[in-house]
């Protein structure tokens, strides 16, 4: 009798979400693009052909490309069993040969042979490599990290705007803004800029690294016609006013910070700044207030390109969360919240994973991914974020987020 785990049948939509059922328990996998679903899937049955030593047999309908079935090796081969069906002759005459286009460089260039894929340097298949020397694919971990960073160093046609926002304070907004602008920074090699915009002060530059200066968006500002079109033009004119963080090559811009101050940030202010700023970074990452009728925070909402609804897994920054997405939708945001993106932070080590599973199927129906990251210790204390003192899980999963972020861009 045959295992019924030598029959996977997976299933891959247009969206990229993927479905993989194994011994009739069904995983479901976050949507990238097709072609990069279909390879982790793929590197999950080798992994699993690598347990079992022997090949298994991959059946996988997709919604874009049709039914094909696969047979998958432990070696890593991959068998096609089934193959498209040849190309009917056409009927009648035959057209005459167009005259040939001369080829020019850019045919040549186009033409040159994808550079071969690394070899798996992660996981049994990383250690087998490097002891042996043999050039093994990656798994499905390994697969899955590279997609993301590929999905982040994306190309966009102009800056695009993150706004972090959930209007229940400790609900990670500033944790959330500070380690997306640091992936971003990490894999993108600068120009990224995390943005406290709360109307009066916020404590993105608390939990930032230290700097030589502690001028504000508000010091920026009153100094701003400086930016004009005849005035100071390279990213490093805005040293004085940005403090930059160079391990994870991104730059903070703070809020008011002065106790006695009763200055605010309207939302004049913050489209003057937001126009002078995406002249000098390709992603802004901008941290909000708690309150989601301040003009400066409409003026955010209004500018994005990306939502990101934060929430720790609790009922009542879960419910704010919620509220928010009410709110969005009846003031005519539908679109944004369709295309955001929704972060559940576990709030502590042993976290409720009933309650996590409710949340994620609410927030599933409303925004376009929902994804989940894990407590980290070094995130507890409050004080500067150290983004290489995480854990390597927390690094991972940001990395999955900032990728969701990069697709919906």
């Amino acid at each position: 009798m045959t295992d019924p785990v030598d029959r996977i049948e997976a299933r891959i939509a247009a969206d990229g979400r993927g479905t993989v059922t194994v011994a009739g328990r069904s995983e479901e996998l976050a949507g990238w693009e097709p072609e990069v679903t279909k390879r982790v899937i793929v590197a999950r049955l080798v992994d699993l052909a690598h347990e079992r030593g022997r090949p298994v047999e991959l059946a996988l309908d997709q919604e874009a490309g049709g039914a094909e079935v696969l047979r998958v090796h432990p070696s890593g081969v991959v068998e096609p069993l089934t193959g498209a069906a040849p190309p009917s002759p056409a009927a009648g005459p035959a057209a005459p040969t167009p005259a040939r286009r001369a080829p020019t460089v850019q045919d040549l260039l186009t033409a040159r042979p994808a550079a071969p894929e690394p070899p798996a340097a992660q996981g049994w298949r990383g250690r087998v490599a490097r002891a042996t020397g043999l050039r093994l694919s990656p798994g499905a971990a390994e697969v899955r990290h590279r997609a993301a960073i590929q999905q982040v160093r994306r190309s966009f046609s102009a800056p695009r705007t993150v706004v972090v926002i959930n209007p229940k304070g400790g609900a990670q907004k500033t944790t959330a803004t500070l380690l997306l602008a640091a992936t971003f920074g990490v894999h993108r090699g600068g120009y990224v800029l995390a943005w406290d915009n709360n109307e009066t002060r916020g404590t993105l530059g608390w939990r930032a690294g230290s700097t030589s200066h502690n001028r504000t968006a508000v010091d920026l500002l009153t100094d701003l016609n400086r930016f004009g079109d005849t005035g100071l033009q390279r990213v490093g004119d805005l040293d004085r006013y940005v403090r930059d963080q160079a391990d994870s090559q991104f730059d903070v811009l703070a809020s008011d910070e002065d106790a006695a101050a009763s200055s605010t940030i309207d939302d004049l202010a913050f489209r003057r700044l937001h126009a002078t700023l995406a002249r000098f970074y390709r992603v802004i990452v901008v941290d909000t207030g708690n309150n989601m009728r301040a003009s400066n925070w409409t003026a955010a909402v209004d500018t994005a390109d990306q939502l990101v609804i934060v929430s720790t897994e609790r009922e009542d920054t879960a419910a704010s969360a919620a509220w928010l997405i009410d709110g969005l939708r009846e003031k005519g945001h539908e679109r944004k919240v369709q295309n955001a993106v929704t972060v559940l932070a576990a709030p502590a080590l042993n976290s409720d994973p009933a309650l996590a599973k409710r949340l994620h199927a609410h927030f599933d129906q409303l925004t376009r991914s929902v994804l989940h990251v894990p407590y980290d210790p070094a995130l507890v204390g409050g004080g500067p974020i150290e983004f290489g003192a995480l854990a390597p899980a927390t690094r991972e999963a940001w990395l999955q987020v900032a990728a969701s972020v990069a697709q919906g861009m």
